[in-house]
């Protein structure tokens, strides 16, 4: 059959409150045009994230009635440790309440002024972390991740040339070096097995650990298996195990490849950083066998590790994305090519060419959005990224809108009306002026600034 349908049936619905435009208007006003700022009932298709907001299946929930409470030693942490082990072999795996706990104890750890660390692309928390630590942020993806027409089958890739010159220069000040799959900064790209194996062999050529982020390893794995030589014949689950086993940590939120509405975790194989993990673990988030998490949500994580190398669901996920894209892109929409794994990534720059960068052309379009079909989506361009650390403002490699799907959560009707919405945007692009920030904070700006329309 050529329709590939959802692999799974829906058993418990919750309702979208319908709205007009001009509500909509009025709540993106009275919001000062931040998309984080809006009541998540006044949104008709919320795809601001895929991070904790899927749909648990019917086994999760059943795990999640075996959950225990106890402080320490709860029979749900060995569960959920073993569900990653099997997975990642690492030797000590320690749950944090998510990801970005996750980020705060390693930077704890690695971090600090004068350290200089490099990623393909630093997330905004990740990079967050790392410049509360302070220490810098550097990213090296290949040049044709930085392309959004670019048809390279795997645009996460470090560019193994710059990371060695990079390792060259600065040396002693490198902790670590890190790789995040998929490069969510990036378009959602993916990283070849190829890659993180000769990353992890710079890495330890100059003597540094290798830490990945594994936000979203299993679509990783599944665009290895569809892209890269000589894998097409290999399990996920083979290919997960082979993408970590170079690595000599990890950090992660579940509320991403896991299926968890909550939960992430930090994994060493060093017993000494472990240790030291887990004294900031104690200090910050709670003790090493729930790590700020109920026993019902290790539970849940764990039945998820399970679920998510499901070959069936990762190509339904896939094709979600791979279908809006081919939609927009005969609109004449531009989109980052090819298809990532969890979001459909708009061009804005080359879109509304119009607006100059640092008056945001992507959160132009994602408030805009929000007005003609009540979505919510993210900007991933100068709002996230422009700021600098000396306080400069500068525009940032791409401009994109990211439209991220959480997992198991919507039909192809949703996705056609996110079409039909984009194609009345279109008609409506070259009348929009963009925004001014008329208040921030000192670091990650994009969630809690206020914005003014140009136009006011």
């Amino acid at each position: 059959m050529k329709t590939i349908i959802e692999p799974f049936r829906i058993k418990s619905v919750e309702p979208i409150r319908m709205t007009t435009r001009a509500e909509r208007e009025a709540k993106l006003h009275d919001a000062h045009y931040n998309l984080f700022a809006l009541h998540s009932d006044d949104v008709l298709i919320d795809l601001l994230t895929d991070s904790g907001t899927g749909a648990m299946s019917a086994e999760q929930w059943a795990a999640v009635m075996r959950g225990d409470e106890s402080y320490a030693g709860s029979p749900s942490y060995y569960r959920f440790r073993d569900s990653v082990q099997e997975l990642m072999s690492f030797e000590h795996i320690i749950p944090t309440h998510q990801g970005r706990a996750a980020e705060a104890i390693l930077m704890s750890i690695y971090g600090g002024a004068g350290k200089h660390i490099p990623n393909n692309t630093h997330f905004d928390t990740t990079r967050g972390n790392i410049e509360a630590s302070g220490a810098e942020a550097y990213d090296l993806v290949i040049a044709e991740g930085k392309d959004p027409s670019s048809l390279h089958p795997f645009k996460g890739n470090m560019d193994l040339e710059r990371l060695e010159a990079f390792l060259n220069e600065y040396g002693d000040s490198v902790p670590i070096v890190m790789l995040t799959i998929t490069n969510n900064a990036g378009g959602g790209q993916p990283v070849s097995l190829g890659n993180i194996q000769a990353v992890a062999e710079l890495a330890h050529r100059f003597g540094k650990p290798f830490i990945i982020d594994g936000c979203r390893f299993s679509e990783n794995a599944y665009f290895i298996k569809q892209r890269e030589e000589g894998q097409q014949d290999r399990s996920i689950k083979d290919i997960v195990r082979d993408c970590f086993r170079v690595a000599d940590g990890m950090t992660m939120s579940a509320k991403k490849d896991a299926f968890g509405n909550i939960g992430g975790w930090i994994a060493f194989n060093d017993d000494s950083v472990a240790e030291q993990a887990r004294v900031r673990l104690i200090q910050t988030e709670g003790f090493p066998t729930y790590g700020g998490l109920a026993g019902r949500d290790l539970e849940a994580l764990a039945q998820g590790l399970h679920e998510i190398i499901d070959e069936d669901y990762l190509k339904y996920r896939i094709r979600t994305n791979e279908y809006i894209i081919e939609k927009l892109d005969a609109l004449g929409i531009p989109v980052v090519k090819p298809a990532g794994g969890h979001a459909v990534f708009v061009d804005a720059k080359r879109w509304l060419p119009h607006i100059d960068p640092l008056s945001y052309p992507a959160h132009t379009v994602a408030c805009r959005l929000y007005e003609i079909g009540g979505i919510r989506s993210c900007e991933i361009g100068t709002v996230m990224f422009g700021r600098q650390t000396d306080g400069s403002e500068k525009p940032a490699a791409m401009e994109l809108v990211r439209l991220a799907f959480p997992r198991r959560t919507y039909t192809q009707s949703h996705a056609d009306y996110v079409v039909e919405a984009f194609e009345l945007l279109d008609k409506e692009k070259d009348s929009l002026k963009g925004f001014r920030i008329a208040k921030e904070p000192k670091m990650m700006r994009h969630f809690t600034c206020q914005f003014a329309p140009l136009d006011d």
